[in-house]
């Protein structure tokens, strides 16, 4: 049971008001292991290759199956990595669509 001091944070995931301790000790505790489409485990500086074309929001271009993205950097999304790519900046992909290389 929290303290009748401790400050309360609200858990977005669980959708409840939690102490903060409590949040704190969840948080340091489990570092979310982010899979490709295979289920191979992603690091930062992995390449990956896409695996269905994607059309790029806001870019007016589409990726093409097969093409491939090198150094990616993890999110706190496990489902979303940061990527760089010619003529697209700020391109997040989910890892669903990605396959490690």
């Amino acid at each position: 049971m929290a303290a009748e001091n401790d400050e309360y944070i609200y858990d977005e995931v669980t959708g409840e008001w939690r102490p903060a301790s409590e949040m704190a000790a969840s948080a340091s505790g489990g570092d979310a292991v982010v899979r490709d489409a295979s289920g191979n485990v992603l690091a930062d500086g992995d390449s990956v290759t896409v695996i269905k074309d994607l059309k790029v929001k806001g870019a007016g271009q589409t990726l093409k199956q097969g093409t491939v993205i090198r150094s990616i950097r993890l999110t706190d999304n496990p489902e979303e990595i940061d990527c760089r790519h010619d003529g697209i900046k700020g391109l997040v992909l989910r890892t669903e669509f990605v396959r490690k290389r």
